[in-house]
């Protein structure tokens, strides 16, 4: 019950921040409010898992990689308020943002929020979570490939540049 009132306010919420971009599937908030929707269904279907043996190699793992996923969330967007000169939005730069995080992938913000699925979907193994965590990172993809394309028609030349030399997600691999 408590978890399905946690998903109606956090459904509402996401709404709210995503309303102008639900009817444009162009715009990268489009996915994006998908992604957070199973994000946030992937980590109330295990509430009841997230303490249960709290010392196993399962869920020790599962720590790291949820405190990996704060970390470099905060250093990302730490980085695009100090260096990206936005307008409006935090994530609307203008500046191309190659420090830090953003020298090794392209979307650290989406990297953190994959470690959070996957630091989520250890907590309770299961069919229900495997799936839920693939669809997220199936919708971040979508995300992180639509906003590929507003940032190539924002920045031109220097982010097809940037984009060559560095991955989507996880440093020298993808």
């Amino acid at each position: 019950m408590i978890a399905t009132l946690v998903f109606a306010l956090f459904s509402g919420l996401n709404i709210i921040f995503s309303w102008r971009w639900l009817g444009n599937p162009r715009h990268h908030g489009f996915f994006r409010f998908f992604a957070f929707e199973l994000l946030c269904g992937l980590v109330l279907v295990q509430t009841s898992d997230w303490f249960s043996n709290p010392f196993s190699f399962r869920q020790l793992l599962s720590w790291v990689l949820l405190a990996g996923s704060l970390a470099l969330a905060v250093h990302g967007f730490g980085l695009l308020h100090r260096y990206g000169r936005s307008q409006g939005d935090f994530e609307q730069t203008t500046v191309l943002v190659t420090k830090g995080a953003f020298r090794y992938v392209r979307h650290p913000m989406y990297s953190s929020l994959l470690l959070l699925a996957c630091g989520a979907f250890l907590k309770a193994v299961s069919l229900v979570s495997a799936g839920l965590a693939v669809l997220t990172a199936l919708s971040l993809l979508l995300t992180a490939r639509t906003e590929e394309r507003e940032n190539l028609a924002r920045f031109g030349p220097p982010y097809e540049a940037y984009r060559e030399r560095t991955r989507m997600f996880i440093p020298w691999l993808f």
